[in-house]
Formats: C-alpha cells, structure tokens, sequence
C-alpha cells in the first residue's frame, strides 16, 4: 500500500468514528469506536457463567458442637410431605419440600450425607423450576437448559448421560445373560 491509500484508509475510519489501531509491537490489539468503552478481551473463549458453583457441606467436616447446635436449631419433626407424585403433581409452585429427593435446590449423598447447595445464591422461591419431575413432565429439553435447570455446565450434562445411558445398557445385558442361568 502507498501512502496515499494509508492515508485515505486512515479518514475513512475516523469519519466512521473508528480510531486509531492500538498495537502492542507490530501486534494489533484493538480497533474501537470513539466513545465505546474497550471490552475485555476473553481469549476466544465463551462467556463464564455468572451464577455460583454449588456449595457441598460435608458432615465430616463439622465439629460436634456445630452437629449439635444444627439440632437444637432445626430439630428433626414429622410434617406431612408428598411421598408420591400424584401428591404433589397440583400443588403451589415453587416446592415448599426442599427435602424430597427430586427437588433442584438441594441434593443429599446416600452415603457421606453431605448435603450440596445447587444454588447458593438463590433462595428456593425465586427458583424458576423446583422439581425435576415437573421437568421430567414437560418431555426432551435440551442440554442447555437441562444445565441452567441443574446449575451444571452443558458438557457435564452430556457426560452425566453417557454415564447413566452405559449403566442401563450393563443392566440390559446382565438380563440377557440371566436367559442362560439354569
């Protein structure tokens, strides 16, 4: 390019309102418009989410007198709650029972019993899906919202998969091998 072009091509981007390219080197960093704020620049990656990782509060963590103090605080008691779907189906949205298996707020491991927070940042009734039955009920989603629903990332979603469709593919052929047990 001669100078003439370099200096044309330099008015038109300032009558379009472009600046200058700031450099670092020989390395062109940024074309903005005047009056624009510069944007982070986020290494061609996508956009972190801005919700918060879920929180897991081990038990075995705690100290006696945390465990304690937890059961003077909320001591355990017999309420009522659904036990079976058709139960629970027409009740008020979102699910009061933070403590049935099948609601996205919180999960319980059957065996450590640490409890992990889905959502820490949210409380339960501001929760725009509650119950995983209900979404369940609506039919296929995709993995996208299957993620936002269970504050997961869409490739952990697609991993939970493959894992749960390979567990149900061991147990159709531990079936079928049964057929040869005499």
């Amino acid at each position: 390019m001669n100078e003439q072009e370099q200096t044309m091509g330099a008015n038109e981007s300032q009558e379009q309102g472009l600046t200058e390219p700031r450099t670092e080197g020989s390395l062109a960093v940024a074309i903005t418009p005047e009056g624009e704020p510069e944007k982070e620049r986020t290494g061609g990656r996508r956009k972190r989410r801005s919700r918060a990782r879920a929180k897991t509060i081990s038990i075995r963590r705690l100290s006696k007198a945390e465990l304690q103090r937890g059961r003077l605080l909320y001591p355990e008691m017999d309420y009522w709650k659904p036990k079976l779907r058709s139960e629970c189906k027409d009740m008020d949205r979102p699910c009061p029972y933070v403590s049935c298996k099948y609601h996205l707020y919180t999960d319980v491991h059957p065996i450590r019993g640490s409890i992990k927070l889905n959502f820490p940042d949210v409380e339960v009734w501001e929760m725009t899906e509650t119950c995983a039955l209900d979404v369940a009920d609506r039919g296929g989603i995709t993995l996208e919202e299957v993620g936002e629903i269970m504050n997961l990332t869409r490739e952990r979603v697609r991993q939970v998969e493959t894992a749960g469709l390979a567990k149900l593919q061991a147990v159709d052929d531990v079936a079928r091998l049964k057929d040869y047990i005499v």
